[in-house]
């Protein structure tokens, strides 16, 4: 692959450091009241944008063939949503006796709190050749239920800013992720034979006004004197992060493949990435919203920008390895019939 098609592909990834370095060069710009107006622009357009595009994008009328698999889906949601950020609080109990930055810290809480991305595990479970169907209903399924269970999980383990009341929070995330979520698919149900002949790029859309909302959190960042980011702690957070993907990765593998589980190996590829990988792009706006006001939001929010190119490499670097062992056990079961 030549360097501007490997520039192509990966230029999410460089815009978000280029939205960084921007920030940190002119956070005038971007900060709260500067001429952006990011209270309005962000908080309310650009999250809704976000969303509304989510809305239009989700093919729920694709899930009806995955929809009996109970177990699985049983599975995938109480590891994702429950397990996940339980096991993240207790390692964080360890980690806080450490000289680890206690707001990084506190970030790799909110990573344990998202709910699975639409996009990613579905990717990987393609790749491999896993359960499709599987994946995209676990995949929508994970982002509807965690527009609710995602923000009472941000509050039970962090709390909120204290500038912002619960209510105040719960009616803006309903009328910045519910509406528009909802709205888009109304849209989709009229539209639906237009966009699966001319396929819009939903995933840039929603993509490039994330940037929008990361360059906003950092300009609040660089804005204020007070916060500094400490490398060395930032460097063990990137090993932390990584130990965390594999450790479950491996932890699913184990409980889908033990005799009893019912579950195929096609469905065990779909476990371990829908249960492991978590959703930037409907984290941050989450976050943006249950910690406005909070001065270290952009600290909070660094595990989180880390964990999604994170998951989106070590998958891809496993997808050889997984998808010999689908297949050799796929063949094994056949010889054994």
């Amino acid at each position: 692959m030549g360097l501007l098609a490997r520039l192509r592909k990966e230029w999410f990834i460089i815009g978000i450091l280029l939205v960084i370095l921007s920030a940190k060069l002119q956070p005038s710009f971007g900060v709260r009241g500067g001429p952006l107006k990011p209270e309005i622009t962000i908080a309310y357009v650009a999250v809704s944008l976000i969303f509304f595009n989510s809305g239009l994008s989700l093919k729920t009328e694709e899930l009806t063939s995955a929809l009996l698999h109970v177990r699985l889906h049983l599975f995938v949601q109480s590891f994702t949503l429950i397990f996940f950020p339980l096991a993240v609080w207790l390692l964080l109990k360890v980690l806080a006796l450490t000289a680890i930055d206690q707001w990084l810290l506190r970030g790799l809480q909110t990573v344990g709190c998202m709910p699975p991305p639409v996009s990613s595990a579905v990717i990987l479970t393609k790749a491999v050749g896993g359960n499709e169907a599987a994946a995209i209903f676990n995949s929508a399924f994970g982002s509807f239920l965690g527009i609710v269970v995602t923000p009472v999980l941000l509050l039970l383990f962090l709390g909120s800013s204290s500038s912002v009341p619960f209510s105040s929070i719960f009616s803006q995330l309903f009328m910045t992720v519910v509406v528009p979520l909802i709205l888009g698919q109304v849209c989709r149900s009229f539209l639906r034979e237009y966009l699966e002949r001319r396929k819009p790029p939903f995933a840039a859309v929603s993509s490039a006004v994330l940037l929008m909302i990361i360059y906003t959190t950092f300009c609040d960042t660089f804005s204020n004197p007070n916060i500094e980011l400490d490398p060395t702690s930032l460097l063990l957070v990137v090993l932390i992060i990584f130990s965390i993907q594999l450790s479950f990765m491996l932890l699913t593998f184990a409980f889908s493949t033990r005799s009893g589980s019912g579950f195929s190996p096609a469905d065990t590829v779909a476990i371990m990435f829908c249960s492991t990988h978590k959703s930037l792009t409907l984290g941050i706006p989450m976050l943006k919203i249950v910690f406005e006001g909070y001065e270290h939001l952009s600290l909070i929010s660094v595990p989180l920008l880390i964990y999604h190119p994170a998951q989106i490499l070590l998958g891809s670097v496993l997808v050889p390895t997984i998808r010999s062992w689908m297949t050799s056990q796929q063949k094994s079961s056949v010889l054994l019939r």
